[in-house]
């Protein structure tokens, strides 16, 4: 009889142990999804799609066609809607992240920045998604160098137009959304450091809220 109660008092002190103890299995299952699926396919492809497109019509356009002016309009149209598509809707949706520059009325220029806050209604971007994005966006106009170069030493001058345009285009996205990405510091060598070293590197979907930007959610 003397030993009945020592049941009671160790069941109680199992609970307690118990207590604190929470298993988010909600958390590693939001990690699982960001690293194993694409969630927005069709923007992945276009992100990719105009900008490669471009490229390979440049390169093979002497196969398809004779016409300059044909193959020129072509190109500078697939550059152009991939700026638009870049800018405006594969950053938005594949990492967060949306900037533009606009002008005051005292004619200064000013950069905005913006990015997604994750929340329940708004899941960060997968890791799949944000490194095709920022893949995409740094070797393509890495290519477009490559062919101003050659451009000049092969002499053929009629391509220099379209493929300073190509670089313009394409460099113009990757320095608005590394500038957003990094917060908007003015010190260029320090964002291509830390940019580097955090994208590059290693692509975290938590890198993508930033101080110095508004963090107000977008409006789909």
């Amino acid at each position: 009889a003397a030993g009945l109660p020592s049941a009671p008092v160790s069941l109680q002190a199992l609970v307690d142990d118990t207590e604190d103890v929470s298993l988010d299995f909600g958390n590693e299952e939001e990690l699982a999804f960001r690293k194993a699926k694409i969630r927005h396919p069709l923007a992945t492809f276009f992100h990719l799609f105009f900008r490669v497109s471009a490229i390979v019509t440049y390169v093979c356009c002497d196969w398809f066609s004779k016409s300059f002016v044909g193959c020129f309009v072509t190109v500078l149209l697939l550059l152009s809607f991939d700026f638009w598509s870049v800018k405006n809707v594969t950053g938005r949706l594949m990492v967060g992240l949306r900037w533009w520059n606009q002008i005051d009325e005292d004619g200064k220029s000013h950069w905005i920045f913006e990015a997604r806050k994750v929340s329940p209604n708004h899941i960060a971007a997968t890791e799949a998604e944000a490194r095709i994005f920022w893949l995409g966006l740094i070797i393509c106009p890495m290519i477009w160098i490559v062919f101003f170069f050659s451009t000049l030493f092969s002499l053929k001058l009629k391509w220099l137009a379209l493929v300073i345009a190509g670089i313009s285009l394409q460099t113009a996205n990757l320095y608005g959304y590394i500038l957003c990405k990094m917060g908007g510091e003015s010190d260029i060598s320090k964002v291509t450091a830390n940019f580097l070293s955090q994208t590059v590197f290693q692509t975290s979907p938590g890198d993508f809220q930033k101080p110095g930007l508004d963090m107000e959610p977008y409006q789909h």
